[in-house]
Formats: C-alpha cells, sequence, structure tokens
C-alpha cells in the first residue's frame, strides 16, 4: 500500500482522496486545535500531530515514521508573500510570509518521498509573468526533484465546482519515471443543483437531524434584499432604493442551478441559494467541495464554513492520488 504525508491538513480534503485510492496515511501536520478535532473526528486511525510545522525537528519526524518509505508528501502551504513587489531584491522564497512554503520543502528534502504534490492558489502560476512560479520550481529542484506547475478546474474532475488552484507534482531525480497530472473526467460537468438538491428545504434560522445542515438567521433586511435576485442574478436585481452599493462583486449574488458552483471560500454568507432564501449550509459547501455526508465538521458554524472553504475537494485530490499511483507504478 502506497504511503502519504499530509501537511497542513486542515479538516482533511486531501487525506480524504488519498485514502480513497488506497493509500495509507503516515502522518498529518495541522496546528490549529479546533481544525484538528475535526480532523481526529473523521480520520481517528491517522497519526495527526498537533504542532507548528516550524517547531517539528527533523530527527522528531525521523522518529515518527521510523524506517517506513513515504511515497508522497501532500499539503497546501499558505502563500501570502507571492512576490517581492514593493520590496526590491526580496525573492518569495525570502518574504517571511513564505515561510511555511519553506518548511514544506525542508519536510519533502528531509523524508525524501518518491513524489510530492503542492497545491495552493492559482494566481501563484503568473504571479509576476511565471517568475514566483519558476522560483518555487527552482527550490524543488535544488534539493534533487524534477518538478511541472499546471493550472487545474475541480470542475473538469468531477467536482460541481470552478474552482482553479495550481499544483506543483514533483519526483525525485534518481526515480525514472514521468511526472503525471491528474485525468479529466469523460463525464459532463456537474451542477451545483446536482451536488445538494437532495438536502430538504430550509427556512432562515432552521436546523435539520442531518449533521451541518443547518440554515443562517438572516435579518429582515437581507431576506428583502434576497428575495427580489433570481436564478444566477445578482445585486442588479434588487431595486435601487435598497440596493447594496459596495463590497464584494461576489456577494448579493444568487448560485446559478444550471452551471457548477462558483470557488467555494471560508465566507459564502451573502451568497444565495438557487431557490431557497438563505445562504447555503455547511453542509451544501461541503458537498460542492465533494465531502461525503458522513463526513461531520466541529466548531463553530464560522469556523466550519472556513475549513470548508480552504480544503482541497476530495474527489479532486482522489484524481491526484491515481495520478500519483500511476507514477510510482
Amino acid at each position: 500500500m502506497p504511503t502519504y504525508i499530509d501537511l497542513f491538513a486542515g479538516s482533511g480534503g486531501f487525506s480524504l482522496g488519498f485514502d480513497n485510492a488506497g493509500f495509507d496515511n503516515l502522518l498529518a501536520v495541522e496546528y490549529d486545535p479546533v481544525i484538528c478535532r475535526t480532523y481526529r473526528h473523521n480520520f481517528p486511525t491517522h497519526n495527526l500531530l498537533e504542532i507548528d510545522i516550524r517547531n517539528l525537528s527533523d530527527e522528531r519526524l525521523h522518529d515518527i515514521i521510523g524506517n517506513r518509505h513515504v511515497d508522497a508528501v501532500i499539503g497546501g502551504p499558505p502563500c501570502q508573500g507571492f512576490s517581492m513587489a514593493g520590496n526590491i531584491g526580496r525573492h518569495f522564497i525570502d518574504d517571511p510570509r513564505n515561510d511555511l512554503f519553506k518548511e514544506f520543502v525542508r519536510i519533502v528534502a528531509a523524508v525524501r518521498p518518491t513524489c510530492f504534490v503542492m497545491e495552493n492558489v492559482a494566481r501563484l502560476y503568473t504571479r509576476l509573468n511565471g517568475e514566483t512560479r519558476e522560483e518555487i520550481i527552482r527550490h524543488f529542484e535544488g534539493i534533487g526533484y524534477r518538478v511541472k506547475a499546471d493550472i487545474v478546474c475541480a470542475a473538469d474532475y468531477g467536482v460541481p465546482q470552478n474552482r482553479y488552484r495550481v499544483l506543483f507534482i514533483g519526483v525525485r531525480g534518481d526515480v525514472g519515471t514521468q511526472i503525471v497530472f491528474p485525468t479529466k473526467s469523460s463525464s459532463a460537468k456537474l451542477t451545483i443543483k446536482d451536488a445538494i438538491d437532495k438536502y430538504p428545504p430550509l427556512k432562515s434560522g432552521e436546523t435539520s437531524d442531518i449533521p451541518n445542515h443547518k440554515a443562517m438567521k438572516h435579518s429582515a433586511q437581507m431576506l428583502e434584499k434576497m428575495r427580489y435576485v433570481k436564478d444566477g442574478g445578482g445585486r442588479d436585481d434588487i431595486p435601487e432604493s435598497i440596493r447594496p452599493q459596495k463590497g464584494d462583486i461576489r456577494k448579493y449574488i444568487r448560485y446559478d442551478s444550471s452551471k457548477p458552483s462558483i470557488c467555494i471560500t471560508g465566507d459564502m454568507r451573502k451568497v444565495f441559494h438557487y431557490s431557497q432564501n438563505r445562504a447555503l449550509t455547511v453542509r451544501e459547501l461541503a458537498a460542492i467541495q465533494t465531502y461525503p455526508d458522513s463526513f461531520e465538521f466541529l466548531g463553530s458554524t464560522i469556523k466550519q464554513q472556513q475549513m470548508v472553504g480552504n480544503s482541497v475537494p476530495p474527489v479532486l485530490a482522489e484524481a491526484i492520488a491515481n495520478a500519483v499511483i500511476r507514477m510510482l507504478q
């Protein structure tokens, strides 16, 4: 059975996809105690280490892994300092906000997996006309890996969501295999309606017996604005006298039931159900991310939404895992 380590594991979307593809988890690393509760609840047999990765020494890492071979290291480190813009002479790797990216590189260098997969926001690919992407690749090449990067859209892999992400996939230099990216699904793209129409309807503030299927309670003013927005519509549907004039253009819109969802983030409170006057529940957001209904999120509703929004969709993760298996073979 192939093995993997999940860094910056979050609630476990990446882990779930690799588990479903037949991998064995050797270690997961996550520092947030609330998120760790959710991970442990859903992966009781995994070896989760609740720690700031910067405090995980190479020695402790080797003590945990022992003599077991690591086939893949996976994860999505937060990368907030995308370039040297505004900091002449400072490169991506030198920006202190990217310490966590450097930790991903350090762990890969320490355990020498056959492959690694690093997932991140799509704009990392094109930042500074590709200079940031090439800088990242050079640092992995510097520890002995061949690397390719490309942008994928989750909707091409069976996820009912237009979610664009960059994947950096690397293979250890002494391994004679080609780098493989996940194979796109041959089926028609799924819509948001395909994903969530099965759930019982809820009104503002209502709850259900389904875990995480609890509707947010909206103010009377919000409900008044909401009722004017049609399926797939937006703030321009709202009468001008009460129309919000400022804020994110992704707010005060209604999902289009005939298309994949827009990208799920950690805050979707002002994006409305295509046919019900409310925001989506955590359960519905999780379904769009392709989490199974058996997967339960713990903590406050806001924290649950953040966990869902920051996840790698498990179905996309499984497609990535199957690509890794082809490389290992």
